[in-house]
């Protein structure tokens, strides 16, 4: 084989591997991959699907050709979303590889994975594993075909999922409103459509609904501002009643409120997590620390126990797994459900959000105002030399107040906080920081940015 065995160092990441075609992502790498995987689970059957990137059909089926050679079998899931791959990893009891680069651009694709039961696979629980076996099969020092090879099976679990999607709500409860989704030509184009129609008291709209992996409107990564400009627009002028804008794989979604302003992934895991214990009293709800401190208020004032974790679906699914937590949310509009087998969803977060519209019979900027506390900075990157030098230089400048390490450096200033945490793949320091008003925030931004780089 021709690729270099370094570039998994490049492209396995924290959670997933993620990288370019065809340099660093390709068939010989893919392969490798597959047949690594194959060999690290402990089961005889692995799930595998792709998002509508152009070389996601390639690289999927060389993967199930990596895992073939090892006598194990694959279940071809063919177009999907991130979270029917978890639903179908639960309800098969298999484990699954989704090959997306979720919100990246189109020169991008990589791999989710999962463990059977849709349980995480992180750098810590495995994926090293799999990166140094992937490593050994190109240099052609990896585990050699078996004599029987595994077979290859299509199955199509789309009505299975889209049944599942809304048996978490009363489809009774669901008031008539307009809804428009921006799919951003990823798969929500595929699932949105095949829920909703269970719904029959909802008129629906989807923009740019076409399965392309180019991307030819916007990049479908909603968390930048810039990405929901479209969608926010049709909401007013269409008159709709809620706006969702998904992302190139459709596990996450960002909610936009009926005058055209978005609610941030902090807003809504806190309605979400209201309407949760409102079913689940007293129950455990997890939130990452770059959330809001609305949101563990809400848990509280709901009768729940909030927990904070690490940012991350490994590390937040891992909690939840250990404190038989409900529900967990993060700001990055990740939404995780105990009974969708600790995984995320943004369909099933959209479910719950209209659950909630309903109940409260008002308008979505009625709604979200309780929970609305603060103000936010959202997350701002700086170029860092050494992330770890800048990081306990500002711990120093800030020692007199509350610090925590769980994820970067959190510190408590009382009436404002901050967490800076280091991108795992860039020489970037991510500064997220809230206060009380807006001029706050804005001035303790500058203060904290103009420490970080003058270190």
């Amino acid at each position: 084989m021709s690729t270099d065995p370094a570039v998994l160092d490049h492209i396995v990441k924290a959670y997933d591997v993620r990288g370019t075609t065809p340099d660093q992502m390709n068939d010989e790498v893919a392969f490798a991959l597959g047949v690594a995987f194959a060999e690290f689970v402990d089961a005889t059957t692995i799930l595998v699907a792709r998002d509508m990137r152009t070389t996601g059909e390639s690289l999927s089926a060389a993967f199930a050709d990596g895992v073939m050679s090892r006598g194990k079998n694959v279940i071809d899931l063919g177009l999907a979303s991130t979270d029917l791959v978890y639903f179908a990893a639960g309800s098969l009891d298999a484990p699954g590889a989704m090959f997306t680069a979720s919100h990246n651009p189109a020169q991008y694709n990589g791999i989710k994975f999962c463990l059977s039961g849709a349980r995480p696979v992180g750098i810590d629980t495995g994926l090293a594993i799999v990166r140094d076996t992937a490593k050994d099969v190109l240099v052609g020092n990896g585990p050699r075909p078996v004599a029987t090879p595994g077979s290859r099976t299509e199955r199509d679990m789309l009505d299975e999922f889209a049944d599942h999607v809304v048996s978490f709500i009363d489809i009774n409860s669901i008031k008539p409103m307009k809804i428009v989704a921006d799919t951003a030509n990823g798969m929500g184009g595929l699932i949105v459509p095949i829920v909703f129609e269970r719904l029959p008291m909802i008129e629906l709209e989807v923009m740019y609904p076409e399965l392309d992996g180019t991307f030819p409107n916007h990049p479908a990564d909603p968390i930048q501002p810039a990405n929901q400009r479209d969608l926010q627009a049709r909401v007013v002028s269409g008159g709709f009643d809620i706006g969702l804008a998904f992302d190139g794989d459709a596990d996450r979604v960002f909610v936009v409120d009926e005058k055209g302003r978005g609610l941030s992934g902090s807003t809504t895991t806190a309605i979400l997590a209201a309407g949760v214990l409102r079913t689940n009293p007293g129950a455990t709800v997890l939130y990452n620390l770059i959330c809001s401190r609305s949101v563990p208020e809400v848990i509280r004032e709901n009768g729940g126990v909030p927990v904070r974790t690490k940012v991350g679906h490994s590390n937040i699914k891992q909690v939840m797994a250990e404190t038989g937590a409900v529900f967990g949310g993060e700001h990055s509009a990740h939404y995780y459900f105990l009974d969708n087998y600790r995984a995320d969803s943004g369909i099933i977060a959209t479910m719950f959000m209209l659950q909630e519209l309903s109940r409260a019979d008002t308008e979505l900027s009625a709604l979200r105002q309780p929970f609305e506390r603060y103000e936010a900075s959202g997350e701002i990157n700086t170029s860092v030399h050494d992330a770890q030098v800048v990081m306990k230089a500002v711990a120093e400048q800030y020692k007199a107040m509350p610090q925590d390490w769980i994820d970067g450096l959190t510190v408590d200033c009382g009436d404002w906080w901050f967490n800076l945490r280091p991108s795992n793949t860039e020489p970037l320091l991510r500064l997220n920081l809230e206060a009380s008003t807006r001029d706050e925030c804005d001035n303790h931004v500058a203060e904290v940015l103009s420490l970080v780089t003058s270190i």
